[in-house]
């Protein structure tokens, strides 16, 4: 499916946030070192972060706006060290409980980030893939009923 419906949904029947503004994503990119790829660009470009199925902090997924977006390694382990994960895993959506579904910034396929599930019991050894773009994490979360959909895999 393409991004566009998925947004419409998104934007129908969950709790976005208020798009953010290209000065915003220039800020964002200038400050990770990488550019969004033409799906994150647009979700940002839609929404800056969203809660799908309930509202925040109650929601197991939240899509994280920009400013929230870290290295994972930052986020799940003490400090910024290369023995707690790559430097080029980010965290993207925040599903409680110190789990993240991480971004994997050095890997792109066909222009898109794949997305890796961050469980923090096994961060980083534990980590593996669970969508090969955002539109495919997108669509399959959309269609989990607030499910975890890789945990059914």
């Amino acid at each position: 499916m393409p991004l566009a419906p998925l947004l419409a949904e998104l934007t129908r029947h969950h709790f976005p946030n208020p798009p953010a503004t290209p000065t915003q994503i220039a800020a964002f990119e200038a400050r990770v070192g990488w550019t969004l790829d033409p799906e994150l660009r647009a979700f940002y470009l839609h929404c800056d972060g969203a809660t799908l199925f309930k509202r925040f902090p109650h929601a197991n997924y939240h899509l994280l706006p920009l400013a929230e977006i870290q290295r994972a390694r930052v986020a799940m382990r003490p400090r910024d060290d290369d023995s707690f994960g790559p430097a080029s895993w980010y965290t993207l959506v925040d599903l409680q409980d110190s789990d993240y579904v991480i971004l994997d910034v050095a890997h792109p396929k066909d222009g898109r980030y794949p997305l890796l599930d961050g469980y923090h019991e096994t961060f980083p050894e534990g980590v593996r893939p669970i969508a090969v773009s955002f539109r495919e994490f997108l669509e399959k979360a959309l269609a989990s009923g607030d499910a975890f959909f890789w945990l059914d895999e």
